[in-house]
């Protein structure tokens, strides 16, 4: 018993020189003041030392219920932002009620809970531990003079573990000792939000003080590192958004610009459709005109006819006689000659107008031949622009997969808020890649359509070749049968005229031998002369008349051919206006495709400026990352060395303990 007692004894010798100790180094570090403001009610004067203000067992006193009430009403509320409880000496039942207002309140972003003695019950300081690691939404909190030892600076390092959102924790004139520092510098390993933590009054060795501040230090570069990086890659986001958003209007620009050159070819299409369908009504025209005039050559033909019939009568009558019969017969071969003239004259007309008609055909392929330049300089064209349009996409995809890549590996150095950006963005390259996969196919339908167009007019060319080429098939053929008709004409007329002379030459014989008997009727046959006279002055006359109508008709001709040439050169005009403006759209097409090497050669030089303003961020985190590495490796020294200092002490206390039991 003796030696128990005084065993006793002399611990609680050592504890009052500890204490005695603290209070001296406490005062050595910072004075505290005299007094502390006690409930909002009441006004109570506060001991002048810590361990002055630590109560006995024996003199606790239960907190005001009020304080438990507000507390509790506290928990639903989400306006307070700030609460200030210093001094009002809350002890268990209000640590607990703060430990469920922790859990369940989440608008509080400051709590003050200066001298209410929360260290003193360890079970309800540890269930205000729990409530603080499992809040999120508090940022500051002040427990000075709560008397907290190393149990409570255990729990409260186990609660700041598990918190993420505390930035400034106030622990000043407390118990905390060395073990209660060493619980709370270990902590610090895993939290990173912590940026300011007070720990001056609670027998803290310099040391790990000081390591704590490294810590804080630490935290602070930290934080500033991650919110300068956040910034860069909000920055960065919103200019690759604003790319993207250019790129898009680049690409509808595009589309406008080859919209309107499709407009355009579709206009020049149905331009040289209806030009083509003019020339084939002015073929038409000429073809009837060229019915018409063989319908005339078969017209005269059958008077010519007429009248050759009426000679042969006529010299069948004036066979009797011999002076008359030589003077029609001069007569008949004049008018033979005369015919065969103006056969041969219309025989070169007929020729001419055929050259002319040839010429007119000629110049007609080649308007068709320009017309199958135009479309096949038309189509490299759209073929020139399919390239580009390929070029662009291939560029834009390539440019989407380093933009990717670039994020997903900044992705992996951030944490998750950067995760939820990096998800968007991805969401919104699926969404343009849909809205190019959408604008390529429209694309590849417009073009088709192009070809449909191409391939409907090159059909519409040939067939109008095809009538051309069957057109004047039929006219060749038409001359060629002309010219057999005249050739058989003529033979025939020469075996008439013939005959005639056979004819003539026995009627003579017939004559001399019947002279004669002709001398009597030598009478009847004048009167029936100056009567057949008459009859060939009617039949010169009308001769005399279809000549005219001739002479007017070859003028109405020669009026229809002038036309003709005069609404040729009309066309030819129109066609040169078409030249000149398509010589206009190819300079426009120029123009545009020299924007466009100019926008993309501007485009290319932004993204390489963006890439060196990527590539120097990169490098600024590899060396800020280099630093956070060197700084971690430092404090595991300093940590290791402090664990090394420590376990010798204890070893020697142990020990020093172990010989004086002995």
């Amino acid at each position: 018993m003796s030696l128990l007692l005084h065993h006793v004894s002399r611990n609680l010798e050592a504890v009052r020189k500890e204490k005695s100790g603290g209070f001296s180094r406490f005062q050595r570090q910072e004075v505290p003041p005299s007094t502390a403001p006690g409930p909002q009610m009441k006004v109570t004067k506060q001991p002048h030392s810590p361990a002055e203000a630590a109560p006995s067992p024996r003199a606790r006193c239960p907190p005001s219920p009020g304080v438990k009430l507000l507390l509790h009403g506290l928990c639903s509320n989400s306006t307070v932002k700030s609460l200030d409880l210093k001094g009002n000496n809350l002890r268990t039942t209000g640590a607990e009620a703060l430990g469920k207002l922790l859990r369940q309140n989440k608008s509080i972003r400051s709590l003050i809970l200066e001298w209410n003695s929360l260290g003193v019950w360890e079970e309800g300081f540890s269930f205000f531990c729990q409530g603080l690691g499992a809040n999120n939404f508090l940022q500051r909190l002040d427990l000075r003079n709560n008397q907290i030892n190393h149990h409570g600076a255990g729990e409260l390092a186990m609660a700041l573990k598990r918190n993420a959102s505390l930035q400034e924790l106030d622990l000043r004139w407390n118990n905390i000792g060395l073990l209660g520092g060493r619980a709370l510098l270990n902590c610090l390993q895993s939290n990173k939000t912590l940026k300011k933590l007070e720990l001056a009054g609670n027998n803290v060795p310099s040391d790990i003080l000081k390591a704590v501040e490294q810590a804080m230090d630490h935290n602070r570069d930290r934080q500033t590192i991650l919110s300068e990086t956040q910034n860069r890659t909000s920055v960065l986001s919103k200019e690759i958004l604003n790319l993207k958003d250019e790129k898009t209007k680049q690409f509808l620009d595009l589309m406008d610009t080859i919209d309107k050159q499709r407009e355009e070819i579709a206009r020049s299409g149905r331009i040289s459709a209806g030009r083509v369908s003019q020339l084939q009504e002015a073929l038409n025209e000429q073809h009837s005109i060229m019915n018409s005039l063989k319908a005339k050559l078969q017209m005269t033909e059958a008077a010519l006819a007429l009248s050759e019939q009426k000679v042969h009568n006529l010299g069948e009558l004036l066979s009797a006689t011999k002076q008359e019969q030589a003077s029609m017969a001069e007569r008949h071969f004049a008018e033979l000659q005369q015919q065969k003239q103006e056969g041969a004259d219309r025989e070169g007309k007929l020729f001419r107008d055929l050259s002319a008609s040839n010429e007119k055909n000629l110049f007609l392929r080649n308007q068709v031949d320009e017309l199958e330049k135009k479309c096949k300089v038309q189509q490299d064209q759209i073929f020139q622009l399919k390239q580009d349009l390929t070029n662009t996409t291939a560029e834009l995809k390539l440019r989407a997969v380093q933009a990717e890549e670039r994020l997903e590996m900044e992705k992996r150095r951030f944490k998750q808020s950067l995760e939820d950006m990096e998800s968007l963005r991805l969401k919104e390259v699926d969404h343009l890649t849909q809205h190019m996969e959408a604008s390529e196919r429209s694309m590849q339908d417009r073009v088709q359509r192009l070809e449909a167009i191409r391939i409907a007019l090159e059909e519409e060319l040939s067939q109008v070749k095809a009538a051309a080429l069957t057109e004047r098939g039929h006219a060749e053929e038409e001359l060629i049968k002309v010219r057999n008709q005249a050739r058989l004409e003529e033979q025939q007329r020469v075996e008439h005229l013939e005959e005639k002379l056979r004819l003539m030459t026995e009627a003579r014989d017939e004559a001399q031998n019947c002279c004669l008997k002709q001398k009597q009727m030598v009478g009847e046959a004048q009167v029936k002369a100056n009567q057949l006279n008459l009859h060939a002055d009617g039949l010169r006359r009308r001769i005399e008349e279809l000549q005219q109508d001739l002479n007017s008709k070859e003028q109405e001709k020669v009026t229809e051919v002038n036309k003709v040439k005069v609404e040729l050169q009309e066309q030819i005009g129109h066609l040169q206006a078409e030249r000149t403006a398509q010589e206009g759209l190819r300079e426009k097409i120029a123009a545009l495709e020299r924007q466009l090497k100019v926008l993309s050669s501007n485009h290319r030089e932004a993204l390489l400026d963006k890439e060196g303003e990527i590539s120097m961020l990169m490098e600024k985190l590899r060396m800020k990352e280099a630093d956070i590495s060197r700084m971690k490796e430092e404090e595991a020294q300093r940590a290791s060395i402090l664990q090394n200092a420590i376990m010798a002490y204890v070893q020697g206390s142990s020990l020093g303990t172990h010989s004086l039991r002995k």
